[in-house]
């Protein structure tokens, strides 16, 4: 056997092998919902990446309710999966099923958000530093307004989510030290696209029409979506009358950055999986234990970054 065979052998024993581990291991992936495009971006590159991996996974639609995710969890343990996929839709109340999952001795990996729960209950969580995008979209305000009076409106992610508990911490440690910014409207736009006009609708009926508003800062991209559409239909120009700054990186924020219409937005990638699916491999093949917060890549993208052509790269993402 020459040299080039046994190593073309070996290389196809080893893909058999790793072919033959991914083959029929089940996992069970509990998904807040659809409320905005990176989610569903996220749910298609997760399930993308778990087919290209040869794994059985059975998906689950919480509807942005957190009891709908424990059913589903329990769910899940009772048909004996391998391992468990959990994207929480807020940081309490999952001691129980948690230690549940535990008991049956199914790891679950956190995706792109925390729980308050001991990290001794899950095998590790794959997300980005939440208080650091804050921070970057706070610093650019910082960075863009100067010296000038900025009244600042916010439109937050849902109520008692890890998303908008730490963007928002992050943005007010950006700006506190800067007298001359202040956020005087804050409320919850769900990250949804269709809550984000409505709230900014009271917004701008709130704050003389709009014009005693400096710039909208958005804990998702959906919601400044839909902010940029009422900021439109009350006669103002978006981008320019009122800066926009939010989080995420989806494809239509980056249209608005090419129309003018949206000034910056910080990525947030949606493939949690492939870091996840890693963590889970190393521990089936040698228990090997992952650390317990594998950071994602968050970057800052302005007009100036070819937001034309940023859309075009993510439009088929599944976005």
């Amino acid at each position: 056997m020459t040299a080039k065979t046994l190593l073309t052998t070996v290389a196809a024993l080893a893909l058999t092998a790793t072919a033959a581990m991914a083959d029929g291991e089940t996992i069970g992936f509990s998904q807040i919902g659809s409320e905005s495009g990176w989610r569903a971006a996220e749910t298609t590159l997760t399930r993308n990446q778990a087919e290209e991996r040869g794994y059985q996974l059975q998906f689950s639609d919480a509807q942005q309710k957190q009891e709908n995710q424990i059913a589903a969890i329990r769910s899940f343990i009772a048909q004996g999966v391998d391992a468990i996929l959990l994207a929480p839709v807020v940081a309490t109340g999952w001691d129980s099923v948690l230690a549940e999952a535990k008991e049956a001795e199914i790891p679950v990996v956190l995706l792109d958000r925390q729980v308050d729960s001991s990290d001794d209950m899950y095998l590790t969580a794959v997300g980005s530093n939440l208080v650091h995008e804050g921070e970057v979209a706070g610093q650019w305000l910082v960075d863009n307004v100067g010296d000038e009076e900025c009244r600042i409106v916010e439109l937050q992610g849902t109520t008692g989510s890890s998303p908008a508990i730490d963007r928002k911490t992050g943005f007010e440690n950006a700006i506190k030290d800067h007298a001359n910014l202040e956020i005087v409207r804050s409320q919850t736009g769900d990250f949804t696209r269709a809550q984000g006009k409505e709230v900014m609708e009271s917004f701008l009926q709130a704050e003389n029409g709009g014009q005693d508003i400096c710039a909208l800062y958005a804990h998702n991209d959906d919601m400044a979506v839909g902010a940029i559409q009422a900021i439109k239909e009350a006669g103002l120009k978006p981008g320019e009358d009122i800066l926009i700054v939010s989080i995420d990186g989806v494809p239509d924020i980056f249209q608005a950055m090419a129309a003018g219409e949206a000034n910056a937005t910080v990525e947030l990638t949606p493939n949690m999986a492939g870091p996840a699916f890693d963590a889970l491999e190393a521990y089936w093949a040698d228990g090997t234990e992952p650390e317990k917060f594998i950071q994602t890549e968050s970057k800052l993208y302005t007009q100036a970054d070819d937001p034309a052509g940023e859309y075009e790269a993510r439009k088929g993402l599944g976005y």
